[in-house]
């Protein structure tokens, strides 16, 4: 297959004359002449291999209709053996080996690009460590080849520019305020607390049990106060209620009443990791018999109160730098650190200085060293060397192709895999000039990170085009088991799914097929899934739980009610918009554009099922030769309807989900559909490789990437095609990691570029 073309072993030289063009001229060129050029098409045009590097993609394509079986037409009574197709399929392959060799290696060009909304926002979190929309009124952005990261529609205009000021001055502001924020405190009602107890309305009472626990979360690591207003009632003689504090069942204070009857705030001071902890209020002499003895001990919340260092984790990570300097040293120590990090590269002297002069104007001009660095912040979120992602060029002198930048290869990597800025670590490696030597490695620890399922909203949501499930409307009379709450978990579950495909490193194969999934309880109904343990809902509990699936047609991105949904009509299934959603974001192989004069199905006068009528429309030549193939992958999930959900007839008929490809194979219904594409590994490795070197990339694909791409899909079938060995493949590959020389000029293809 093309994929292998990266590891095919030098093979005698191939006459283009004597190996390929009698296959042509037996098979092809009676619509692919100089006088018919069916599909735009005139291979009789190509007299030998001299443009052969420069056209494959015309080759490529050759090869995948004719080993697919889609030409020459069924129609065609005289077909090629599979002798002859494999002929021609070793020929080419080694014509396009034989042209790669005699090239130099093009990484094509660099575009600048703009952040887009999510970068931006992402950005923000790890530059200024905050959590926040800050992008939600910025123009949407624009999308490329299936993507909303490609520098050539990442447009800037005038509202770009407002917006970008207006949110500089705001987050500026946020990071780094003037005055001392207040203390923060959550709380819990002691209501909620277990066990579950005697209450009067939101008053609850140590009864039945002495001890109360329920779950809040620390912030951050610090310094905290647990706090609780409790009531005592008992007789004149009774002891003073003494209570215990205890975090995560480890006893951290107790206070004692100073009498009986009496309300009284206890408190104790603790010190907590960033988290979840459990709180337990322990009662620690209560009466023998809690139940109907006058002594009680009761109260309405407990409260958490902190940190104690109410300053921004920004305040505490600047002040940490800048130490114990202050007026101009403090100013260059403190531009230096945020305009390096924020230009994703060390700082020049002279944009230190600039920034310096901003920074002690407003400091002297206010009186406020946090003032002053507000200015200095509010004017680098402006610039465009923050806003847009240039790359310096470090060797303007090479003439051929070469490795790019250290800093540009930390940013490539950083926003490829987390859709943010290097952290501390690619920065020191970018400085010291040791990242290309430890490339590898930190691809790997950048998987590891919980930033990496930025690939999942990044990538997975878009290579499956799961955004336009949100302007599908089915019709409510026909589907009324479709809601919004069961289109929100629609998105969920896949989104669920593809994140334990990059979290877990499984095989790509399983986005096809799986026999798990994951599903809240309207999504559950929904599938008419039964016997699920869903937990117990709870503050940082997710409604959703991995299940099994049970054996049949359901398993696998394909077969989920997101995918089946975004592909359908609002009052009918759609095979065609089913059978090509496959085509083109599964096997890369794109149906072409029906030509105008075709009608509608809906336009023409035909009788019967959606089946009937579907083959009565392939009837005309004109839609045959897109349709045949395309309707057949389609039918083969006619068991789900419109909203995904299963049924066994439709228009009340039987559904009929075999069918045959124009290759021969044949299949019964999308389990057998499922196995068919996953047999044809090399091409869906070679789609996902494709699509995901052109996010990494931020830029369409070209002729001359097609090398990169080869490697890429060899390598990710010999490492058992695991999601992390398509990552690298892109990491490792030319076009990520150079850049072209002085004497490499950009090169035209004479094909349209697909968008």
């Amino acid at each position: 297959m093309l994929g292998a073309l990266a590891c095919v072993a030098p093979a005698p030289a191939q006459d283009f004359q004597k190996d390929v063009a009698p296959f042509l001229q037996k098979y092809c060129y009676d619509c692919h002449d100089a006088e018919q050029e069916k599909g735009h098409l005139n291979l009789e045009a190509f007299k030998d291999d001299s443009r052969f590097f420069r056209d494959q993609r015309v080759w490529r394509e050759v090869l995948n209709q004719v080993t697919a079986g889609e030409m020459p037409p069924a129609k065609k009574k005289v077909r090629p053996s599979a002798a002859e197709i494999e002929g021609l399929q070793s020929s080419i392959q080694k014509l396009l080996v034989a042209a790669t060799a005699k090239e130099k290696t093009d990484p094509g060009e660099v575009t600048i690009r703009r952040l887009n909304r999510l970068e931006f926002n992402n950005t923000i979190r790890d530059l200024c460590f905050l959590e926040e929309n800050f992008s939600i009124d910025f123009p949407a952005d624009d999308t490329g080849y299936g993507f909303d990261n490609i520098g050539d529609v990442l447009s800037f205009s005038p509202v770009h520019l407002e917006r970008f000021l207006d949110v500089g001055e705001r987050i500026a502001a946020k990071a780094m305020p003037s005055k001392p924020a207040e203390l923060d405190g959550t709380g819990l009602a002691m209501i909620e607390m277990l066990p579950k107890g005697r209450r009067d309305s939101q008053q609850r009472y140590f009864d039945p049990a002495p001890n109360l626990t329920g779950m809040m979360a620390a912030p951050r690591a610090g310094a905290y106060v647990i706090s609780v207003n409790l009531r005592s009632t008992g007789s004149a003689g009774d002891p003073p209620p003494k209570v215990g504090f205890l975090v995560d069942g480890r006893e951290v204070g107790t206070y004692q009443f100073t009498s009986v009857r009496k309300s009284e705030v206890a408190e104790v001071k603790v010190s907590l990791e960033a988290g979840q902890h459990e709180f337990t209020l322990k009662w620690l002499n209560p009466p023998a018999k809690i139940s109907g003895s006058n002594r009680t001990l009761s109260g309405l919340r407990l409260r958490l109160f902190g940190p104690a260092d109410t300053r921004t984790e920004f305040q505490r990570r600047l002040a940490l730098a800048v130490g114990k300097t202050t007026g101009d040293d403090r100013a260059k120590i403190a531009a230096n650190w945020f305009v390096s990090r924020a230009f994703r590269r060390a700082a020049t002297p002279v944009e230190i200085a600039r920034y310096v002069r901003t920074f002690r104007a407003a400091e002297q001009a206010s009186g406020s060293w946090e003032i002053g660095t507000q200015a200095m912040m509010a004017v680098v979120l402006a610039s465009p060397k923050f806003i847009f992602r240039a790359e310096q060029e470090e060797k303007s002198t090479a003439r051929d192709a070469h490795p790019i930048g250290e800093f540009a290869l930390a940013s490539r990597l950083s926003y490829f895999l987390w859709g943010s800025l290097p952290d501390d670590e690619l920065f020191q490696l970018a400085f010291a000039n040791k990242l290309t030597a430890n490339l590898e490695a930190q691809t790997r620890r950048l998987l590891k990170d919980p930033r990496s399922q930025y690939l999942t909203q990044g990538f997975g949501l878009q290579w499956l085009q799961l955004r336009q499930l949100s302007v599908v409307s089915p019709d409510p009379a026909l589907f009324p088991a479709f809601s919004e709450p069961v289109r929100a978990a629609m998105v969920k579950e896949t989104e669920l799914f593809f994140a334990e495909v990059v979290r877990e490193d499984r095989n790509v194969l399983d986005l096809l097929d799986a026999d798990f999934t994951y599903v809240d309880r309207s999504l559950a109904e929904f599938y008419g899934l039964q016997g699920i343990d869903f937990p117990r809902q709870g503050e940082g509990v997710s409604p959703f739980v991995r299940v099994t699936l049970p054996k049949g047609d359901r398993g696998g991105i394909l077969t989920h009610a997101s995918i089946l949904t975004a592909t359908s009509n609002p009052t009918r299934t759609s095979p065609v918009k089913r059978g090509k959603w496959i085509l083109e974001q599964i096997l890369g192989t794109p149906p072409p554009h029906a030509p105008p004069s075709v009608p509608d199905l809906e336009a023409q006068q035909l009788k019967g099922s959606l089946r009937e009528r579907m083959e009565q429309h392939r009837r005309d030549p004109a839609c045959a030769s897109c349709h045949t193939r395309m309707d057949a992958i389609g039918f083969a999930f006619e068991k789900f309807d419109a909203v995904g959900q299963l049924r066994t007839t439709d228009e009340g008929k039987p559904i009929d989900t075999s069918g045959k490809l124009p290759n021969g194979k044949t299949f019964a219904g999308a389990l057998d559909m499922k196995a068919l594409l996953k047999a044809d590994e090399e091409k869906f490795v070679r789609n996902l490789s494709t699509k995901l070197l052109t996010y990494g990339l931020g830029r369409g694909l070209d002729y001359y990437d097609a090398p990169a791409i080869d490697k890429i899909t060899a390598s990710t079938r010999q490492a058992g095609n695991r999601f992390s060995a398509v990552v690298m493949g892109v990491v490792m590959s030319d076009p990520f990691r150079l850049r072209r020389g002085t004497s490499q000029v950009e090169k035209v293809s004479e094909l349209p570029t697909k968008k």
